[in-house]
């Protein structure tokens, strides 16, 4: 659609949103044995977030109005809640790691 017309500003926006996210679902998946719970909310809401902001933005250009009220900017704040509850889940797999890991000799 940004290639072919409407406002290709924000349709790249919302592409753009997309497929950053898209690998950040995969490597979720990477911590999904050693933290399931926390590596399976932070999919949910990297998904909520990815869905509320790029819908919005690509809402307003295929339809000419928004999802509803403020949903981009709720979409963007769900999706840095999932960035930090990644983070979270990645220092506390390192620790884990770590406290299991021999001391070296």
């Amino acid at each position: 659609m940004a290639a072919h017309g409407g406002d290709t500003r924000l349709v790249a926006i919302a592409a753009a949103i997309a497929l950053v996210h898209a690998p950040a679902l995969l490597a979720l998946t990477a911590l999904r044995p050693a933290m399931p719970r926390l590596s399976a909310i932070a999919g949910v809401l990297i998904i909520a977030g990815t869905l509320l902001f790029s819908g919005d933005l690509a809402a307003r250009v295929l339809w000419g109005e928004r999802l509803f009220a403020n949903a981009a900017p709720l979409g963007g704040m769900i999706l840095i809640g999932a960035w930090l509850v990644t983070a979270i889940a990645g220092i506390a797999v390192g620790m884990a790691r770590r406290r299991s890991t021999p001391p070296a000799r």
